[in-house]
């Protein structure tokens, strides 16, 4: 088939074997497979192995060389994926004007019309004429010519066959017209999809790759994209995923990881496996761009990656990527061992200026891995995740916000975690696993928002409120779980746990943001009545709420001689800096809530 739009006839397109494209492909496919396969013994065999045999700098050295060659297998990996990709959507495609063609050819034939090597057709005569009384004369009907019928004269009518053979002549010049832009547009995509010479894979080249796998995608949406269930329940996408051969499942891997890699209801390993591969890419997309939020998401970003590829320490769960994006203030979930495989999972969500930065890289994945690690202590079979699949409210002055005061990103938030519990929920394979939702901050408004909707978060059996300025509900009762299965960590010294509510304000909104942490804290013991009332309803450390609070350190207080410190919110996970409050978590977790210690409701 010739490359461009002009030497392209029907009977090239008639004759046009998309079977070899296809082969090729296969043989793309392969490739791929075989790096990745490559990659995959890298990681699991050889560094484990190195690393638990043999120290020092040459062992060191010999790290970093591995690492090298499984990033370049990575690329290798991605970019036959891609050729692959490319080349079966170009068979699709031509598989599809070689139908239209066909059915055109077919009607021809049917009426004994002939289609000419010009695309032309001839047709016999028919009808019959008005005055001489006979069949009115056959002819020709031309490729882009009007449609040939003359209006009737009352004494003539037009010959039946003219308007059928212009129909099928403009079909069989639709279909090669289409078939020879296919082309052409294919031909430019297989163009760029070179890689550089040498040995090493740079960032620049993961930049390019992340050019070569969006035209791709943008090609491929209609032979891929538009069959992934992105309207459908996290059930339905586990069925979908697992009635796909294993070749289209390469196919979706390496064009569409991040639909797959952030699909609820996709198995943990397939979402890990597709994540890293996007991360790569997010980095190279990234990494030619400018501005804070492109320098800050890149930062969070490189910092995952090092977690991802850095040695595991002695008792630390392995780490499986589940979420990432750099939609909004970017988006990343992180599971500390396997969620699928794991008994015991809670899935923590992080409230107030929370973003895809270093410092969620740093902080928050430590949450989530403190907890993992607590958990196993009781239960191996244990897994903590850290969820940020939404914008958190985001202010610079920490506390000095008008965001964290309201519900919306709750909501939107809320109704994107009760999805990924829901998936959570499909695919883990134990028939009693138990799962616990953590809020934190405004995440925990962001948790008592999922509860409200489908009867409740699905699969979770205990809730876990830290730090919270309310969750949006007056009792524990009403957040689906039972009361009993509600529990509340709050710090004596923690300002938002005592943040006014809306009506106990005496400033309203805009007065206690403008009144900053001190103030807000000033405000809040000085309206503060006796009623229970935080800016999210009930106080969940009160008696009247209802749920079971239990012990955490006071945290150091608002004002010191050492100055201002909200330092009490940020401490319920850590077991050095509040061990109390992180084994209390971690009993939770592991389903052992029998064993907390208990506190005093306000």
């Amino acid at each position: 088939m010739t490359t461009g739009t002009s030497g392209l006839t029907w009977a090239q397109l008639r004759d046009l074997k998309c079977a070899e494209l296809e082969g090729a492909a296969d043989g793309w496919g392969k490739a791929s497979n075989r790096a990745d396969a490559g990659r995959d013994r890298i990681e699991k065999q050889l560094l484990n192995g190195l690393r638990e045999t043999q120290q020092g700098a040459a062992a060191d050295a010999a790290v970093g060389r591995l690492r090298q060659l499984s990033r370049n297998l990575q690329y290798v990996y991605t970019e036959c994926g891609l050729v692959r990709t490319t080349l079966n959507s170009l068979a699709h495609e031509m598989k599809a004007q070689q139908r239209a063609l066909r059915d055109a050819l077919e009607d021809a034939e049917a009426l004994r019309f002939t289609v000419h090597p010009d695309g032309s057709v001839t047709y016999p005569e028919a009808g019959e004429g008005l005055i001489p009384g006979k069949p009115l004369a056959g002819g020709t009907a031309s490729v882009g010519a009007a449609s040939g019928i003359l209006p009737p004269s009352g004494l003539v009518a037009p010959n039946p066959n003219t308007a059928k053979a212009q129909d099928i002549a403009d079909r069989v010049a639709k279909a090669v017209r289409t078939a020879a832009e296919v082309d052409w547009r294919f031909a430019r995509i297989l163009r760029k999809l070179r890689a550089e010479e040498g040995l090493k894979v740079p960032d620049r080249t993961w930049t390019d790759a992340a050019g070569d796998a969006a035209a791709v995608r943008d090609a491929a949406r209609g032979y891929l994209k538009s069959a992934i269930p992105l309207d459908a329940s996290p059930a339905a996408r586990r069925d979908w995923w697992a009635g796909l051969t294993d070749e289209q499942r390469e196919e979706y891997l390496a064009v569409y990881p991040d639909q797959i890699g952030n699909l609820d209801g996709i198995p943990a390993l397939v979402r890990d496996t597709a994540n890293r591969d996007n991360l790569q890419l997010l980095i190279g997309k990234l990494e030619g761009r400018d501005g804070e939020r492109a320098e800050t998401q890149l930062a969070g970003l490189r910092e995952i990656d090092r977690q991802l590829q850095a040695a595991r320490r002695p008792g630390e769960p392995p780490m499986y990527l589940l979420g990432i994006g750099d939609e909004g203030n970017g988006r990343a979930i992180v599971s500390f061992g396997n969620p699928d495989a794991a008994r015991n999972v809670a899935t923590y969500v992080p409230g107030l200026n929370t973003s895809l930065d270093r410092e969620f890289a740093e902080g928050d994945l430590k949450r989530a891995r403190d907890t993992a690690i607590g958990a196993r202590y009781y239960d191996p079979s244990s897994a903590a995740i850290v969820w940020l699949g939404y914008d958190a409210p985001q202010s610079p002055d920490g506390l000095h916000s008008l965001d964290v005061m309201r519900d919306e990103r709750a909501e939107g938030g809320g109704m994107a975690f009760h999805q990924f519990m829901g998936g959570l929920s499909s695919t883990n394979e134990n028939s009693d696993a138990h799962m616990t939702a953590i809020g934190h901050s405004y995440g925990s408004r962001t948790v008592g928002a999922a509860t409200q909707h489908g009867g409740g978060i699905p699969g979770v059996d205990d809730i876990v409120l830290v730090g919270s300025p309310g969750v949006g509900v007056d009792r524990a009762e009403d957040l689906g779980v039972g009361k009993d299965h509600v529990f509340v960590g709050a710090a004596e010294n923690d300002v938002v746990t005592r943040l006014p509510s809306k009506q106990q304000s005496v400033f309203g909104a805009a007065g206690w943001a403008a009144a900053g942490p001190l103030g807000a804290r000033l405000l809040g013991d000085a309206a503060d009545q006796g009623d229970d009332d935080l800016w999210f309803g009930r106080d969940p450390a009160s008696r009247s709420f209802g749920a079971r609070r239990f012990q955490v350190d006071e945290g150091p207080q608002l004002v010191s001689s050492e100055g201002l410190s909200i330092d009490a919110h940020s401490r319920y996970f850590d077991p050095n800096r509040d061990a109390v409050s992180a084994n209390n978590i971690a009993l939770v977790t592991a389903g052992r809530a029998g064993k907390i210690k208990a506190e005093e409701h306000r």
